[in-house]
């Protein structure tokens, strides 16, 4: 088996005519929310001696239960897309409304949401990744048959 680096932009029929490249981009971000977030999460989870605040606990479920349903995205990244949607709309919407007005202001740095500003700018790693010509066909447009 040799390796070709034209083979990886190639559309794939076994993943719906997605182009290997992104099925390998989507795998890659699924690990590193799957390894990276769940690390923080479930140890967070695991380790917390106190009792919860019912909205920061709600947070810190949400985002386990994100990082742990990524475990599946690294071998079925087609059929876990909807987590990747969701990730790059509430990261985009969060630098929006939280992040730009305090940026256009000079406010940003030093900040409490200066380190979670720098944190969610990671969100184009997910842009890149996702398929959307695919995600288009199969969320948004379906022809009629």
């Amino acid at each position: 088996m040799t390796f070709s680096v034209k083979a990886i932009f190639q559309r794939d029929e076994k993943y719906k005519g997605v182009r290997r490249i992104n099925i390998y981009l989507l795998r890659l971000v699924f690990i590193l929310m799957f390894f990276l977030l769940g690390k923080d999460t479930w140890t967070h989870i695991l380790t917390h001696h106190s009792v919860w605040d019912p909205i920061n606990a709600i947070a810190w479920c949400v985002w386990t239960a994100f990082a742990t349903l990524a475990g599946l995205g690294i071998f079925r990244p087609l059929k876990m897309l909807p987590i990747l949607l969701l990730e790059i709309f509430y990261k985009i919407l969060w630098l929006i409304i939280v992040a730009y007005p305090l940026w256009s202001t000079n406010k940003l740095e030093g900040s409490p949401a200066e380190g979670i500003a720098e944190a969610f700018l990671w969100v184009i790693l997910p842009i890149v990744a996702v398929p959307w010509r695919y995600v288009f066909a199969a969320y948004v447009y379906t022809p009629k048959q």
